[in-house]
């Protein structure tokens, strides 16, 4: 039988580090203030809960890249972007991504689990520091992700039901997830992902 296998080598730094290393805090109903319910090694084991093995990647954005990512996103994608991705032997089963977006006053720190297909399968919110909005945390608000693709719109009002009084952490995450799904599109699924995370059935097993 496989030994499940976890490569948590990289800290992430600034913000995202404090966020990722405390321990979670509330119950995914708590009420609507600031908190950290996720630790990074949590969150992936969670992803990836059928995975022999987790590992991860960091991909430079070619200037190419950005040119495409700029047009398509309407504004210039980060430089660099770490992705996570599960194996089962050597399959890939899935691609997951750790971000920020700034919320009303504060960043939001958010993760999405992307199919192999670059459809969205899950959504969730790693830190929330705002007095109110933190119910975007409830699973009502987050499934409605679940399925979207790179092609979507994801319109807040549309394609996407805003939370009452957390209008604009709702609309953070719309602006985040969608930004994830064409990076990841851009950078992993349009190239080939056996090719872009170099996934080599040897170092699978």
């Amino acid at each position: 039988m496989l030994k499940r296998v976890a490569n948590w080598g990289w800290r992430p730094r600034g913000v995202l580090l404090v966020a990722l290393v405390m321990a979670v805090t509330a119950p995914a109903h708590a009420a609507s203030g600031a908190g950290v319910y996720w630790t990074r090694v949590s969150l992936l084991k969670s992803f990836f809960a059928d995975s022999d093995k987790v590992s991860w990647k960091r991909l430079d954005v070619s200037p190419a890249a950005r040119k495409v990512l700029t047009r398509r996103l309407g504004t210039p994608p980060p430089t660099r972007q770490t992705v996570y991705f599960g194996l089962k032997g050597s399959k890939v089963q899935g691609v997951a991504l750790i971000d920020d977006q700034i919320g009303q006053h504060e960043p939001i720190t958010f993760a999405v689990l992307l199919g192999t297909d670059g459809k969205m399968k899950r959504l969730e919110v790693v830190a929330y520091r705002e007095a109110r909005g933190g119910e975007i945390r409830s699973p009502r608000f987050r499934r409605q992700f679940t399925g979207k693709s790179p092609a979507d719109k994801m319109r807040l009002g549309h394609d996407v039901v805003a939370i009452s009084g957390a209008t604009i952490s709702s609309k953070a995450m719309v602006v985040g997830a969608r930004r994830a799904l064409i990076m990841v599109d851009e950078l992993i699924i349009k190239p080939g992902i056996v090719k872009v995370l170099q996934v080599d059935k040897s170092v699978a097993r």
